[in-house]
């Protein structure tokens, strides 16, 4: 199965578990950058996803790892930053991401870290548009820091397509 492939049918497993996801229909991979949308309560979303290209730490067993940026137009929420980390965050850590030596925190509640608002969404998602790489940084419950390597190649591509699939109303 191709890369593409299994990331769609990750992300798509993702949602199908996480929220009433109906159908996802995959807008276009750009570089290792999937673009999706669904129908959620009958509004539209649209968001883009990368599994990393490099994981580190130690650990025995982790689940699938995925970063994400989400457009919801219908709650006038844009590139909404949000990191599945494959384990159970430590409870009140952070996750780190790095970048073109910028860092920015994010907070961690279960198996998922966002930014803390969305002035700090948007600072991501520019900086990340100028990027070749980023880190993202944290700490499993049972204490072991694990550093995700993310390539950005397409990934102002995958923006641009989901910001075209979910038009900004």
């Amino acid at each position: 199965m191709s890369l593409p492939l299994r990331l769609a049918v990750t992300v798509f497993a993702f949602l199908a578990t996480a929220a009433s996801a109906q159908e996802v229909k995959v807008l276009g991979t750009f570089g290792k950058w999937i673009a999706q949308t669904y129908r959620e309560n009958g509004q539209p979303v649209c968001f883009m996803s990368v599994k990393p290209d490099k994981s580190e730490g130690n650990y025995k067993a982790r689940g699938d790892v995925l970063f994400m940026v989400t457009h919801r137009p219908a709650e006038r929420a844009f590139d909404v930053i949000s990191v599945a980390a494959g384990y159970q965050y430590q409870p009140d850590s952070d996750a780190v991401i790095t970048s073109t030596g910028k860092r920015f925190s994010l907070f961690t509640n279960g198996e998922r870290a966002w930014a803390r608002d969305a002035q700090t969404d948007k600072a991501i998602v520019q900086l990340l548009t100028k990027s070749k790489t980023m880190t993202v940084k944290g700490t499993s419950s049972r204490g072991n820091i694990t550093t995700d390597t993310f390539s950005l190649n397409g990934f102002a591509a995958a923006h641009k397509s989901i910001s075209d699939g979910c038009k900004k109303l």
